[in-house]
């Protein structure tokens, strides 16, 4: 996990400030949404599976050419590896991505009819879907609560200390300890989205954040200079 230093607090954290900090992205973020591009379970599973390493508006930009041409598994394979790549090029890892692309959606065709599987086992039997693609898909799609922790949520978990684990698993473990279950089904986007914007890896925006006195990041980043006021 990249970004600035994470400060470890003791665990687990105090309920009625886990509930106010939710309450609060909640009242700011009624509907958080992934900001990738998508219209089905296969576009999505594909969009996600591009977007490790890789930035939401990189994908995007990728994904709305190439969905305009292949957007089930049928018409991505008669793209093929080869035909996929140019589509994907200016995305980190493109070559194993595409292999993989093509790779998944020959298994859906084969072993599930032309239709994603959406349960969690049956997506991580997929190429290029291990738990944390799996995740994003599951709570997306509302199948499953899901906190696929990735950068930002892993990054924001820790300054507000909602986790204090060394582990992306570990840290999913406890945040689904801690957070109320009310908030569960949408934790996972305001956690990110707040990552995204607000609680940046450098420079994050203490000054315009709405948690900021629940934060027991804060006082440290702002007395290092490592925080806007």
């Amino acid at each position: 996990m990249t970004g600035a230093v994470i400060p470890t607090w003791g665990w687990p954290p105090d309920e009625d400030r886990v509930d106010q900090i939710f309450e609060r992205l909640a009242r700011v973020m009624p509907e958080p949404r992934t900001e990738l591009t998508f219209h089905s379970p296969y576009t999505l599973v594909v969009a996600v599976a591009l977007s490790a390493q890789a930035t939401d508006v990189s994908v995007n930009k990728a994904t709305d050419r190439l969905f305009a041409v292949a957007d089930t598994p049928q018409k991505m394979l008669a793209l093929g590896e080869e035909g996929l790549i140019p589509f994907i090029a200016s995305i980190g890892l493109y070559r194993g991505k595409a292999r993989n692309v093509i790779a998944l959606s020959r298994i859906v065709m084969d072993d599930y009819g032309g239709e994603v599987p959406l349960t969690r086992e049956a997506l991580q039997t997929l190429p290029g879907v291990g738990r944390k693609t799996a995740s994003v898909v599951l709570n997306e799609l509302g199948i499953e609560a899901a906190i696929a922790v990735d950068t930002h949520v892993f990054r924001v978990s820790h300054r507000l200390g909602l986790a204090n684990a060394a582990t992306p698993d570990n840290v999913e473990a406890q945040l689904f300890k801690v957070v109320p279950e009310t908030f569960l089904p949408k934790a996972h986007h305001w956690l990110i989205l707040h990552g995204r914007y607000t609680c940046t890896a450098r420079k994050p925006n203490c000054g315009g954040c709405l948690i900021s006195d629940l934060c027991p990041s804060r006082a440290g980043l702002m007395a290092a200079g490592e925080a806007k006021a």
